[in-house]
């Protein structure tokens, strides 16, 4: 019969499954933002190359085209390391069904490349087609945090998340900016759309810097006062003052994608360093695991080694309820003070280790809110994302409430209703 020693060996174990495989995620989460900024580096030229029509760019493409191809390979050899058999769990079914979708987006990137180089697809259609498998991918890299269990790792999982997504915005404002650069002018859809990029961002660097240690947040702000960022914000009023009558030099669209992906290089160097303390964490956290266990094993062999009668040990040693132990025996109730102090010890750090996991997370709760409050309105209203977005924002802002506080309200009177409708 199993004792209490070994239900305490099985919690430890179980700890160090989940950080080693949570080591694999965080390979992936690397594997990941690398294809992501290659796919973003060949999205932002294929607007240039759309929008110029003109063949000299076209070996530029082919060797950004390359670059991804490659990153792609890896990815997919990560994919391929996954466990779906005894790595299976209700956790993991929204991360397995991201994948599966990227891994569908994966088939399609021929057709897109051939239709780019044949020039038989618009510059922000071909931006939408790239930007689809990057946000799957990046979904996989939310789903990564969301069943990270350590809430170390997990916040920093939720600052890399949200600094990629802010990132992936920065890329498509670049597309978004070549396209209407190359044209001569921004239409008001085009400018409403800048806008909400950039709000966007600066939503996401909120939430990096609430998760993101001291030294990373310092990174950040000297990135933000760069001279580069102040370039690329006078390029942006010359987009907002633009129009078909007042139009603008085509030139200023390669200026405006070198200047976007120089911030955009410098952005990943910050989270390439995001990255590489990621897997450090997680190196630190399976040694000090593993330590533990060996510790938890070293007790569990001590008491082996006892001479009575293994079901009496059991009894007397580990039966909560008993209170006719001898008093004269001095090993036993030493040995069962030392297990309750080892078992006490051990609910403490994992009640405490929950309640900062649940606090970790709370930004990506907030998300899915936000992301369903987005959704409803997309399909009630027949709204773009940027327009249902907005919506919320204006909302919020109006009733001087956070926007996951109005998405909330928003998603009870529609249960309300559906309530309702049902009687």
């Amino acid at each position: 019969m199993a004792s209490a020693l070994d239900f305490m060996l099985a919690a430890r174990r179980s700890e160090m499954q989940g950080l080693r495989s949570l080591e694999l995620t965080c390979e992936l989460v690397g594997c990941i933002g690398r294809l992501i900024h290659a796919l973003q580096r060949e999205r932002g030229f294929s607007n240039i190359y759309l929008g110029s029509h003109e063949e000299r760019y076209r070996a530029g493409l082919d060797d950004l085209t390359a670059d991804s191809q490659r990153m792609q390979q890896q990815v997919v050899e990560c994919f391929a390391r996954i466990d779906l058999e005894s790595g299976c769990g209700a956790d993991k079914a929204r991360l397995f069904n991201h994948i599966a979708y990227v891994l569908h987006y994966f088939e399609s990137f021929a057709e897109l490349r051939s239709r780019i180089r044949s020039q038989q697809i618009l510059p922000m259609d071909a931006t939408r087609a790239f930007s689809r498998p990057i946000k799957g991918l990046l979904n996989v890299v939310f789903e990564a945090a969301d069943t990270a269990v350590d809430p170390q790792i997990t916040r920093h999982l939720v600052a890399l998340f949200n600094f990629m997504q802010g990132k992936e915005l920065a890329g498509q404002e670049r597309a978004a900016g070549v396209a209407g650069f190359t044209l001569g002018y921004f239409d008001p859809a085009a400018q409403a759309h800048l806008g909400f990029l950039e709000d966007a961002q600066k939503r996401c660097f909120e939430i990096f810097n609430d998760y993101a240690e001291p030294g990373l947040r310092r990174l950040w702000r000297n990135l933000c006062a760069d001279q580069i960022v102040l370039e690329l914000g006078k390029l942006r009023q010359i987009a907002l003052r633009s129009s078909q009558a007042s139009p603008i030099a085509p030139a200023l669209a390669e200026i405006w994608f070198e200047l976007a992906s120089q911030r955009i290089d410098v952005m990943k160097q910050l989270e390439d360093q995001m990255t590489e303390h990621l897997h450090s964490q997680c190196q630190r956290k399976i040694l000090q695991a593993q330590s533990d266990l060996d510790n938890h094993r070293a007790l569990l062999k001590r008491l082996a080694s006892l001479d009575e009668d293994a079901s009496l040990l059991a009894t007397r040693v580990f039966n909560l309820q008993s209170t006719d132990l001898d008093a004269s025996d001095a090993l036993g109730g030493q040995l069962n003070r030392s297990v309750m102090d080892v078992l006490h010890a051990q609910n403490l750090r994992l009640q405490a280790l929950g309640v900062e996991l649940e606090e970790a997370r709370r930004s990506l709760n907030e998300r899915k809110l936000i992301d369903r409050a987005k959704a409803l309105l997309m399909k009630q209203h027949e709204l773009t994302e940027d327009a249902a977005y907005r919506m919320l924002q204006n909302a919020a802002m109006e009733r001087s409430q956070r926007l996951a506080d109005v998405a909330q309200h928003l998603l009870n009177y529609a249960e309300l209703l559906q309530g309702k409708a049902k009687l």
